[in-house]
């Protein structure tokens, strides 16, 4: 790993220990966990390691190699406020997790992500690696239920990013060859196994050489739209509304918002028609994956994929170019945005056998278009592994 490596060029000596947090995929269930929303995922053999060792001084100090800067701070003396760094997730966790566990070793650490950075839960991946790292250090074992806690304190506090569960739920439990398949609003989830009967198939993932930060892009707006159709349909109908930041569209039955959508201003509309058409395909995708019908579970992301760009309104042209091809490509059981959809890359489950014409027909397509990110367009095959080991 070059972590390791860079990590005894510092530090000239071996790193106490490695940790490694796959990626994510989400097939079904985008843009819906914010909203207690149900959802899909697959943890992926591409991901974040850490190789690192104690600091007894408390000093927490970390390398990224896709970063310039490096992060310095102590356990016990995190700025309050973000300093608009990659780090901050990191800063945002140590606080976490110094609200709840007695912090008194820091560590040294090199940080590497195997794949571009945007659309497969990079930052999410990243604190909860440096979590696990950290916990090592003080002799801190908690669940992996903390972890995500924790994790998402740092992303919704100290970040800024209005996002829901999703993306550590899938690095934490996700298992090999199965889908995950998680009620956010109650926490519950099983793993669905592949079943026996199912075709081959493999993960691929489309870089389209535009890299997004969610704190900067249109995320939070769409996060608030949907609060905003909540929280009309709340009045519309009589229920009682309550404050704005407690609405979720998963509190108002999907009768009602049928009853009363007409009333609401268009955008609002738009991005609840999505996560209640949404919530239907994630539902009706498990049981398909169950059944092994993976050509039917590949229609639904494809109709995800279609609904993000038509009501919930994401995509960056360069996505929704990758996405158009897809839908035009043999072999491709189905494909969409991997993430919030506003860079980053697509996703698709693929027929192995068709590997080789996928790849030809989308790189010619894609480079054609934008020819400029010719050195940063990338494509890449993964597996579904396990979820982060404690």
């Amino acid at each position: 790993m070059k972590c390791q490596e860079k990590f005894i060029e510092i530090y000239k000596h071996e790193p106490s220990d490695l940790v490694f947090c796959p990626y994510r995929i989400c097939p079904l269930g985008a843009h819906s966990d914010h909203q207690h929303g149900k959802v899909t995922g697959m943890a992926i053999n591409k991901g974040i390691h850490i190789a690192y060792g104690p600091k007894r001084n408390g000093v927490i100090e970390l390398i990224s190699l896709d970063f310039e800067k490096r992060a310095q701070f102590s356990v016990d003396r995190v700025h309050k406020t973000k300093e608009n760094d990659w780090a901050d997730y990191l800063r945002g966790a140590t606080i976490a997790l110094g609200k709840k566990y007695k912090l008194n070793i820091g560590l040294c650490g090199v940080i590497e992500g195997s794949l571009p950075i945007g659309g497969l839960s990079s930052s999410a991946a990243v604190t909860l690696v440096f979590l696990s790292a950290l916990c090592k250090v003080n002799d801190i074992h908690p669940t992996k239920q903390e972890l995500i806690d924790m994790s998402v304190y740092a992303e919704n506090e100290y970040v800024g990013v209005s996002s829901g569960t999703l993306d550590q739920s899938c690095e934490c439990f996700c298992e090999a060859n199965s889908l995950l398949y998680l009620d956010t609003n109650t926490g519950e989830y099983v793993n669905i196994p592949q079943n026996p009967n199912m075709p081959e198939y493999e993960i691929m993932i489309v870089f389209s050489g535009v890299e997004r930060n969610l704190a900067g892009s249109k995320f939070n707006m769409r996060v608030d739209e949907c609060k905003a159709a909540g929280f009309a349909l709340k009045a519309f109908s009589g229920m009682e509304y309550g404050k704005f930041n407690e609405t979720f569209l998963r509190d108002i039955p999907k009768q009602t918002y049928l009853d009363y959508k007409d009333k609401l201003p268009e955008n609002w509309a738009k991005r609840a028609e999505h996560w209640y058409t949404e919530f239907d395909r994630v539902e009706l995708g498990a049981k398909l994956w169950e059944q092994g019908d993976l050509e039917g579970f590949g229609k639904l992301v494809l109709e995800s994929g279609l609904s993000s760009i038509e009501n919930y309104e994401t995509g960056s042209p360069e996505l929704k170019k990758i996405y158009e091809i897809m839908t035009e490509t043999k072999g491709i059981y189905g494909g969409r945005f991997s993430g919030a959809g506003f860079k980053g890359c697509c996703m698709a489950l693929v027929n192995p056998k068709y590997k080789d014409s996928i790849v030809e027909k989308i790189t010619k397509e894609y480079l054609d278009a934008f020819p400029k990110y010719k050195d940063t367009f990338m494509i890449e095959f993964c597996y579904s592994v396990d979820g982060l080991f404690l």
